[in-house]
């Protein structure tokens, strides 16, 4: 039998529930205001994840999701904030649909429970069937500990969920303050990352337990900081100045990307670059001498604009988003700058790995050659050269869109085959009359082929001049190549963009269809 001692008491404690629908809107509104209250006050120029959110898409486009989804009680009376740690939602940039989630550091330090974990997998799955672009923002201190294995389970199902979405929507991860431990996989897997310098870290084990654990000492920026991550391991792809500019990058690569792979990317209308009448006079007369390849580029894309990706790391490969007559394409280059734009472990991987983001979503690859081969040496073999530089052969091979390859000078060996050649499935090859498409240089060919002769000359340099004239005059030129039909057409250099503008609307509607598999088994 219920008292009024005990019914004053049930009634004291139960949730409040209003009658009247007034009354029900104004706790609506109570409610609501509680849910996206900020968690804890921000350092300068740091941002809150609503606050994010709103900088990155079109005002007020955002419709955010599982706003009232409460954190899982733990049995310990912790607090149970409303969204659990992170925003999620959808929204428009530029008038076009994506997915946004923006984890909190104010809540929880932004770790990953189970609630907010759901609600992260929940967005995913929302991006799959829309057809939409995804985009993690990311500031979390990792799994929560006091909800154990269900926070670990939350980050296997966004990793298969990532899996899942891998080459069918964009991926983008922006690196906003730590991504740690098993946080930082979700964004390796994602296509592109974002980290700002100065404020980004991301690593698997923090400094403190590595100093633990094998008494090294660093620091968190020396570890996984942004330039660390955009230079030294590669994990990130674009380095921004601070949070505005990471938001404003992810902008500016949504532009050149289609909504998934079976649309295409967003069209605008052509604009010329800069006239291409000094590349004529870009490449220097002697061969060892290095110039920038992006001049070249700036002279065939529209505007001259070129968006790097990963333009800190492995700088002797330049890959790049850029349009041509307003389409986007995927530029592959070797630059002469750094190491004569030879192709090592690094650069092979990163290209590859650009060559399949583009493949995965019908971007044109435009490349450039202008390579010496790959790169020879102990650490080179020790550290996988055959096995790590073959992915960039692969790659090629596989990408069924269209391929354009413009041949500039060097196109050495090894390097020759696997910069975009007709032998790996390109479509149009073109060649400067600079280029020279041979196994090796003049200078290493003379020495092996005529090693007996120079030995008994007389005079054996002005016999080595001489060989060397001969080998150049052949296979220093490009024209056995196109004898052979392996370049399509050898083209003054002034000429390139309105070849490769020909070239790539002929290609527009290329259809390659490959024999049916669960997928190839890529050298990884």
């Amino acid at each position: 039998m219920t008292t009024e001692a005990t019914r004053s008491e049930t009634e004291r404690t139960a949730p409040y529930v209003p009658d009247r629908t007034a009354d029900r809107i104004a706790d609506l509104a109570r409610r609501r205001t509680g849910a996206v209250a900020p968690g804890r006050s921000r350092r300068r120029g740091e941002f809150g994840a609503r606050e994010r959110i709103e900088r990155l898409v079109d005002a007020g486009s955002f419709a955010e999701t599982g706003l009232f989804v409460r954190a899982r009680p733990t049995g310990d009376g912790a607090r149970r904030p409303y969204g659990d740690g992170v925003v999620t939602g959808h929204a428009t940039v530029d008038g076009r649909p994506v997915c946004v989630f923006a984890q909190d550091s104010g809540v929880f330090g932004g770790s990953m429970g189970e609630a907010f974990g759901e609600k992260t997998v929940a967005l995913m799955d929302l991006a799959l069937k829309t057809g939409c672009p995804v985009i993690g923002l990311n500031d979390s201190g990792g799994a929560r500990i006091q909800e154990g294995v269900a926070s670990l389970a939350l980050y296997a199902e966004l990793v298969r969920r990532n899996v899942q979405a891998s080459g069918v929507i964009p991926q983008i991860s922006v690196v906003l303050g730590p991504c740690a431990g098993g946080a930082a996989y979700s964004p390796a897997i994602t296509d592109f990352t974002v980290m700002v310098d100065g404020a980004s870290h991301m690593f698997v084990t923090g400094p403190d337990v590595i100093e633990t654990v094998t008494g090294e000492r660093t620091t968190a920026e020396e570890l996984g900081g942004a330039h660390t991550s955009n230079s030294v391991n590669g994990n990130a792809h674009f380095l921004a100045a601070d949070e505005q500019d990471a938001l404003d990058t992810v902008r500016d690569l949504l532009s050149y990307l289609p909504a998934n792979n079976l649309e295409r990317p967003p069209e605008y209308a052509p604009v010329e670059p800069p006239a291409g009448d000094r590349l004529d006079e870009v490449v220097p007369d002697r061969l060892g001498q290095a110039y920038d390849m992006r001049e070249i580029l700036r002279a065939v894309v529209d505007e001259g604009e070129l968006l790097d990706v990963q333009e800190l790391f492995a700088p002797n490969i330049i890959c790049a988003l850029a349009r041509v007559e307003g389409r986007s394409v995927g530029v592959v280059a070797n630059q002469p700058m750094h190491a004569a734009g030879v192709l090592d472990i690094d650069a092979s991987e990163k290209a590859a790995r650009f060559v399949r983001f583009c493949d995965a979503f019908g971007i044109p690859l435009l490349t450039f050659a202008d390579v010496p081969g790959y790169l020879s040496g102990v650490r080179q073999e020790h550290g996988g050269i055959i096995r790590r530089g073959a992915k960039l052969l692969y790659a090629y091979a596989e990408a069924t869109v269209p391929k354009v390859t413009v041949v500039v000078r060097k196109a050495y060996g090894g390097g020759y085959a696997v910069m975009g050649s007709k032998h790996l499935g390109a479509d149009v090859n073109l060649a400067w009359p600079t280029a020279r498409i041979a196994v090796m240089g003049a200078e290493g060919a003379v020495g092996l082929l005529h090693r007996r002769e120079l030995a008994a000359a007389k005079d054996p340099e002005a016999l080595r001049a001489q060989l060397v004239a001969a080998y150049e005059s052949t296979h220093g030129t490009p024209y056995l190549a196109a004898e052979r039909g392996y370049v399509d057409d050898v083209i003054a250099p002034r000429e390139t963009r309105a070849h490769v503008c020909r070239a790539l609307r002929a290609l527009h509607g290329k259809r390659a269809p490959m024999p049916q598999r669960r997928h190839g088994n890529i050298p990884l």
